[in-house]
């Protein structure tokens, strides 16, 4: 993994802070091969608890069995204790906040993620609604179509976001499945572009 220094150099407290965060993003997730961060804000706000927000770019990325290739988010204000981490302790984040932004996937990443035994009972199920078949054997991306395949048939989808969650909608009248949705996530754009499966939206983070 890749150890990138944070981007935020204007104040020795923010710095302390992009690398206590750092840190804290590493410990949500099983990899991170590189992460960037800048920091929205000022000393003084943050000695008072806030941050004003944070953006991050992050590559590589596994969350919960999930392989991630690109993401690029953006929170709003952060309410920080700061206290411990100046005593050298962890950041701690003591308060829900909003993120926004995009998260990409590769057919490869995300062939291996609904093999593992976290994502296996989505992606069959993914394969039974859409061809009646199980398991499912394999993921791709062809132009603009996201295909799954069981057994020896396969079926070209088309990714959409409806009202907040994700759709796989197959061509010719063919059935749609839509993933399970989170009340914390609301997905508002689905396309498939340079060969990633690319997914823009919302999220409520509750440390």
């Amino acid at each position: 993994m890749a150890d990138d220094a944070p981007t935020q150099r204007s104040s020795p407290v923010l710095q302390l802070l992009a690398s206590g965060l750092q840190f804290w993003i590493r410990q949500q997730c099983e990899a991170v091969e590189s992460l960037e961060l800048q920091l929205q804000g000022s000393s003084l706000g943050l000695l008072r608890g806030r941050l004003d927000g944070v953006s991050l770019v992050a590559r590589r990325v596994v969350f919960s069995s999930l392989e991630i290739e690109r993401v690029e988010l953006r929170s709003d204000a952060i309410d920080v204790q700061v206290g411990n981490l100046l005593r050298g302790k962890a950041v701690q984040l003591e308060h829900p906040f909003n993120i926004e932004g995009t998260v990409a996937f590769s057919a490869g990443g995300l062939g291996r993620s609904l093999c593992t035994p976290h994502w296996r009972p989505l992606g069959d199920q993914l394969v039974d609604g859409l061809l009646g078949l199980t398991p499912l054997k394999s993921v791709s991306i062809e132009r603009d179509r996201l295909v799954l395949q069981a057994q020896e048939h396969r079926c070209e989808t088309i990714p959409r976001a409806v009202d907040g969650h994700l759709e796989l909608c197959g061509e010719d009248g063919s059935p749609c499945v839509a993933l399970p949705a989170d009340p914390n996530i609301s997905i508002e754009n689905a396309n498939l572009e340079g060969g990633l499966l690319q997914l823009q939206g919302r999220a409520r983070v509750s440390p």
